[in-house]
């Protein structure tokens, strides 16, 4: 079974972290949320989340893939975390899995994960070069980027698909009744 690392930081965009861990789970994914400073975050618009443990308590090396949720602060946040930087070089030396959606691509800029990607990100959170491409979803090599909280869904489909194959996407979409 596929193992996804959900960082939550305060300030993140709920939408991002709730529907990502959510699909992941239905896909029968195991996802675990781990709070960057605190169990007890609270989100871009207030909302309190609460993670299933702490980012310094968990082994990085026992997931297949880290997925960091969005929001101007929350990236801000997970930009700050020297663990964070670490788990994402890790990462990307080790060849394994790594999704970023609205924001959160500029931690993958800041830590220098992506190098020569394409990649896409939430209009105006990035400096716009050739690798810019502002479309929906964006995947290059191992990395997987998205454009905001209206791409949540297609985002986390992505990830199932790539983790799990077309069948357990095809499945689970089903099941959600999104628009065609």
């Amino acid at each position: 079974m596929p193992k996804v690392l959900v960082p939550f930081a305060d300030g993140m965009e709920e939408m991002e972290a709730v529907i990502v861990v959510d699909v992941l789970r239905r896909a029968g994914i195991e996802v675990v949320s781990a709070g960057i400073s605190t169990n007890t975050i609270i989100a871009s618009r207030g909302v309190k989340l609460v993670s299933d443990s702490l980012l310094s308590e968990i082994d990085p090396s026992s997931f297949d893939m880290i997925v960091l949720p969005g929001g101007n602060q929350g990236t801000k946040n997970l930009n700050a975390s020297p663990l964070v930087s670490e788990i994402l070089k890790n990462f990307k030396k080790e060849d394994r899995w790594i999704g970023a959606i609205c924001a959160a691509p500029n931690v993958l800029l800041t830590h220098s994960i992506l190098q020569n990607q394409k990649f896409t990100a939430f209009p105006g959170s990035v400096p716009v070069d050739e690798k810019y491409t502002g479309s929906r979803l964006e995947l290059s090599d191992k990395i997987l980027t998205s454009i905001g909280p209206g791409s949540a869904f297609e985002f986390s489909l992505k990830i199932v698909e790539l983790l799990s194959g077309i069948e357990k996407r095809k499945e689970v979409e089903k099941n959600l009744h999104l628009p065609s």
